[in-house]
């Protein structure tokens, strides 16, 4: 690995801070100082110092996001503003990229890191990793369309949904109840929530992702903020 990139994914600064800090000889590599960015070390064996105090590798990085309506999920785009754009110089260091995907107008959890493995995991078919949304639609639904949604819908000519939970939010939470639930699905099809009402006659007027297997939107992060993922956190996606 190069240095330059194993500084930056350390936390010591963005590509362009860590060649400064390499221009004045702050780094060692097993004690010898180094100023070329672009030779490669081994970051399990080597020793690299940043001003003598050992420098950790970090290599990967997990992030949860409070996804904003407007911004897309993706690492770039032409038109709008990514969910990349949002994050500092600090995490745009790691090739960071989102876990799946939620719709330009969807709020709500998405997670962002640069382990493929994880990503697979969580994104593959035979995981069935269970996705809730709150959802705000326009009338009130039946009994029949619970029962509809939950025992699947024929979206396309050779698809039907997987099961889903319906729940319908009690009365103390908010006004208008009737209008709010909650749906949990195990797939994640091109605009399938909303596509799953279209089919009872209704319409999603508001989307927002709260939970993704074990792991839930932390309620302190407003519309557009982050936070790594902690330990505990981790282990609430694990299998």
């Amino acid at each position: 690995m190069r240095l330059d990139k194993f500084l930056a994914n350390s936390g010591i600064g963005t590509r362009k801070e860590v060649k400064e800090i390499l221009k004045k000889g702050k780094i060692s590599v097993n004690s010898i100082f180094i100023k070329d960015g672009r030779i490669h070390i081994n970051e399990k064996k080597d020793i690299i110092k940043y001003e003598d105090k050992v420098v950790g590798y970090k290599p990967f990085v997990y992030i949860m996001m409070n996804k904003p309506a407007g911004v897309v999920s993706a690492t770039e785009d032409n038109h709008h503003k990514t969910v990349i754009d949002l994050l500092n110089d600090k995490y745009r260091t790691y090739d960071i990229f989102p876990v799946g995907r939620l719709d330009i107008d969807t709020e709500g959890l998405l997670l962002l890191t640069n382990d493929g493995v994880l990503s697979h995991n969580l994104l593959s078919p035979k995981k069935h990793v269970s996705k809730k949304y709150y959802v705000k639609i326009t009338k009130p639904l039946s009994e029949n369309d619970v029962k509809i949604l939950e025992n699947g819908i024929k979206l396309e000519e050779n698809f039907i949904t997987k099961k889903a939970k319906v729940e319908i939010i009690s009365e103390d939470l908010c006004e208008n109840d009737d209008n709010q639930v909650y749906i949990t699905i195990s797939e994640g099809k091109f605009h399938q929530v909303k596509r799953m009402f279209k089919a009872v006659n209704n319409e999603v007027l508001y989307l927002k992702r709260v939970k993704m297997g074990n792991l839930s939107l932390d309620e302190n992060l407003k519309l557009g903020e982050y936070r790594e993922l902690t330990g505990k956190d981790l282990d609430e996606l694990k299998f």
